[in-house]
């Protein structure tokens, strides 16, 4: 099972829409379930739910020169979102992939939006109306 913070899977949706009718193609990274703020009851403590993404050009100028994604948190990034506006909520041959992919398609639309795993098996996706702790940068 994926699990994927509402206000994540809006802030993706809308990404996707502004981007139309070029794809998307964004990382995601998870936060325990015991760390979020918010309706968590169903869900194991331990159990990964999808609360950030990266956008594909940050850090790319270092990437570019040392040939590796250095944008990447360490432990993060085991999830990928991508869009496909021409349709199909399925993995497609040409789709970057990662241990989970959440792929939407048009109308974009949190019922356009299904989970699958690297070999295009569907995933059940329950969406979580939690958010992450607040986080800052040490001074």
């Amino acid at each position: 099972m994926v699990h994927l913070t509402r206000d994540l899977l809006a802030v993706l949706l809308e990404h996707a829409a502004e981007a139309e009718p070029t794809s998307t193609n964004v990382l995601l990274s998870a936060t325990p379930a015991e760390e979020l703020i918010g309706e968590t009851d169903d869900v194991d403590p331990g159990t990964p739910v999808l609360t950030h993404f990266t956008l594909p050009d940050v850090g790319s100028s270092v990437n570019s020169v040392f040939g590796m994604d250095l944008s990447t948190p360490s432990e993060r990034g085991r999830a990928r979102f991508l869009s496909h506006p021409a349709g199909g909520l399925r993995i497609d041959e040409t789709d970057d992939l990662s241990a989970v992919v959440i792929v939407a398609v048009p109308p974009w639309e949190a019922d356009c939006v299904a989970a699958f795993d690297r070999a295009g098996r569907k995933l059940p996706l329950t969406i979580v109306d939690a958010v992450p702790p607040e986080e800052s940068i040490p001074e």
